[in-house]
């Protein structure tokens, strides 16, 4: 991933609405869900909803299908993927055991005894 790629990626996510979207579709795997379902369970007007998603999709973070009258979106993961390893690459000077994520934390070296 570039830096003008992850840029925009983690503006798109920096606001809380579109965040809270994000999250519920990765939640939600690979079947996504429909706009009313994340409209509803978020607590957004449809407007609203339509407007975050749009800057999502815009981002290349989520990707929505029709189905009849309806849009089902779900999370693209590899774009999900590829930001968070752009954020961790080279994380602790590339130890991964101890970086990547899901690892408890990137702790100092244990001090030499004297």
């Amino acid at each position: 991933m570039e830096m003008m790629k992850a840029t925009q990626s983690l503006a798109a996510l920096g606001h809380a609405s579109r965040l809270a979207i994000f999250r519920e579709l990765v939640q939600a795997g690979p079947g996504g869900r429909m706009a009313g379902e994340l409209a509803q369970a978020l607590s957004l007007p449809g407007a609203t909803l339509s407007f975050h998603l749009k800057e999502l999709a815009a981002a290349g973070l989520i990707q929505g299908e029709a189905r009849g009258r309806y849009v089902n979106y779900r999370a693209d993961f590899a774009a999900m993927n590829g930001l968070i390893e752009f954020l961790t690459r080279n994380c602790c000077g590339g130890d991964t055991e101890v970086c990547a994520p899901g690892a408890q934390r990137c702790s100092p070296a244990p001090a030499s005894a004297a």
